[in-house]
């Protein structure tokens, strides 16, 4: 048998396959996450979509990195029109509603098909058309639609319903009112052929061409996006955020994103709060998490109750690290909804963490060809104005952090996560359960999480019931869930220690291969 020389991790096993497969065949871990993308758009089509964007943070072999930030657009004109397509709709968890907004007046301008070609210029070894094709077979023979799938349609099922082009591709064959049930074959023809002439025409087929008009006449009855949105956008390379907490060196989105800006500030906290490592994994540890929790749910907002009095109660020079974190934060707009990872390592050391999210789906396809364009105007997180108070021509902020760290003992990690607000304090605790619990990947990963905002405390079970109650304690707002779950996020993850492994997160439909 030979010697593994590449894992992939992401939400879903075909997703993974494709990478596998290129990764089995001589292609780099770039290769394989443009496959991986192609695929994700297929099996998992509301958390990953050519209507959404995102982000890649590239490490390459030898120790280049770099950002590519693909992520939406607003669009450059905001149209005045009091006929304009917004509106709300409510998708149900089961033990919650939300509500969000959707139409075509909730369209940003999409990044992801010129990240993946730019991503594909710069760092890919394979044709496009030859990393496109296990997806392009998949959309057309059809998938069998798992439980976690069918999961996520179910709770988005008003959206996908919205449209008679929507309702014909993604609604159930056999039960009435409902999308693709768990078990049903997901067929997407059209869109196999857009992606079969995409790959071979170049992306100017989506942003300049036949494509463009059509988004254009899509968008007119009620919308704002316009070709010349489309012609104008650009892929934006920024230089990573570099963060060392203690003997670890962590690389992840910068500023203007605020995920990996607010990963750093909680990280800096930990290691003020807690100087040694001994205390982990004990009530006192969890309770301080908890407490930096709250404090990075504080720095997106009004900082005055983290400097007074709660940082002088705590001996931490909370002005400073307030005012050092608080300055990459602008006042943007952030959404991090409807979210997929791919996390990837080569043989050659190439490592590339994905992030990317559609929102939820406005509610319409371009018509012809399957993709289901995304509704980030209508994202509540991400209009802190309001949904008509956004800045026209401006890269939207997101929550979202591709993460990757480097271990003292030399061990690489490719990170990250989705799960909205949950996916900065599920990428937290995957690299405190790695640097200071000192825990497998896998056990990092799987170990039971919690997340504090509002004042209220979700706690996922697998806690000592001695944790459990001295939080509960702490935290009179609280729910204990009863089993892992989503809502904490899905941290697909891979590394490198001379051994290859990799995780995908039970939470979220993950699925890992070595090759």
């Amino acid at each position: 048998m030979s010697k593994p020389k590449a894992v992939v991790a992401a939400g879903h096993k075909e997703t993974a396959l494709a990478a596998a497969q290129v990764l089995e065949n001589g292609g780099n871990a770039f290769d394989a996450v443009v496959a991986a993308h192609f695929a994700a758009c297929v099996a998992e089509p509301v958390l990953a979509s050519l209507g959404g964007g995102g982000f890649l943070l590239a490490h390459v072999a030898g120790g280049r990195q770099c950002v590519y930030d693909h992520f939406v657009q607003t669009p450059q004109q905001k149209q005045k029109s009091v006929d304009t397509e917004f509106f709300p709709i409510s998708a149900d968890f089961g033990i919650a509603q939300q509500e969000f907004h959707i139409g075509r007046g909730s369209v940003a301008t999409p990044g992801t098909i010129r990240g993946l070609f730019k991503i594909h210029q710069d760092l890919c070894s394979w044709p496009m058309h030859e990393l496109a094709e296990r997806a392009i077979t998949l959309a057309r023979d059809g998938l069998t639609m798992n439980a976690f799938q069918a999961y996520i349609f179910d709770i988005v099922k008003a959206i996908y319903r919205h449209s008679p082009e929507s309702k014909r591709i993604f609604g159930s064959r056999t039960e009435d009112g409902k999308l693709l049930v768990e078990g049903e074959i997901l067929q997407q023809h059209k869109f196999a052929d857009f992606i079969d002439s995409l790959v071979r025409e170049g992306e100017d087929l989506f942003y300049r061409g036949e494509i463009a008009q059509r988004i254009q006449d899509l968008c007119s009855d009620g919308g704002h996006l316009c070709r010349e949105d489309l012609e104008s956008y650009q892929v934006i390379k920024r230089k990573p955020l570099s963060i060392d907490y203690r003997n670890a060196k962590l690389v992840t989105n910068p500023a203007p994103s605020s995920g990996g800006v607010l990963i750093g500030f909680a990280l800096s906290l930990m290691a003020a709060l807690l100087p040694q490592q001994n205390d982990y994994g004990t009530g006192d540890y969890l309770g301080v998490l908890a407490k930096v929790m709250d404090a990075t749910n504080k720095v997106r907002g009004d900082n005055s109750e983290i400097e007074e009095p709660w940082a002088a109660s705590l001996g931490l020079p909370g002005a400073d690290i307030v005012a050092k974190y608080k300055s990459l934060i602008q006042d943007g707009s952030v959404c991090s909804r409807g979210t997929t990872q791919i996390s990837v390592i080569d043989k050659q050391g190439n490592m590339a963490s994905l992030t990317t999210s559609n929102g939820e789906g406005c509610g319409y396809c371009v018509p012809g060809t399957g993709i289901m364009l995304n509704n980030m105007l209508g994202e509540e997180d991400l209009n802190p104005r309001g949904f008509d108070g956004w800045v026209e021509d401006q890269r939207m902020m997101s929550m979202m952090a591709p993460t990757l760290a480097f271990l003292s003992d030399g061990q690489r990690i490719v990170t990250g996560s989705g799960g909205s607000n949950r996916l900065r304090t599920a990428i937290l605790q995957v690299l405190l359960n790695l640097i200071d619990g000192n825990l497998s990947l896998q056990q990092a990963v799987q170990n039971p999480r919690i997340h504090l905002e509002n004042d209220f405390l979700n706690i996922e079970d697998g806690f000592d019931q001695s944790i459990v109650d001295r939080l509960t304690n702490e935290y009179p707002d609280h729910r204990n869930w009863d089993d892992k779950n989503l809502f904490f996020g899905g941290a697909h993850s891979v590394s490198f220690d001379g051994e290859f492994s990799g995780v995908g997160d039970p939470r979220r439909g993950g699925y890992s291969v070595i090759v």
